[in-house]
């Protein structure tokens, strides 16, 4: 085997070998499933939104109408 073959198939192994996983605790699944951690285009205008509903204490004016109370 040549010297580049052996350090490809070793970069190979220790790339497979240190894949990230991990044991995520029930109580860290909330954080993960947030919207904003989803990769779509439009996450920053839907993390706006809920900051804005709330620090005003209301929702109103596109999808569910509400009150701040958190009714539907």
């Amino acid at each position: 085997m040549s010297m580049k073959v052996r350090a490809l198939a070793g970069v190979l192994v220790l790339g497979i070998l240190t894949t990230a996983c991990a044991t995520v605790k029930p109580w860290q699944r909330g954080m993960l499933a947030d919207s904003c951690m989803v990769f779509d285009a439009d996450s920053a205008t839907a993390y706006m939104t809920h900051w804005q509903e709330a620090r005003e204490g209301s929702m109103g004016g596109f999808g569910v109408q509400g009150g701040g109370c958190g009714c539907k």
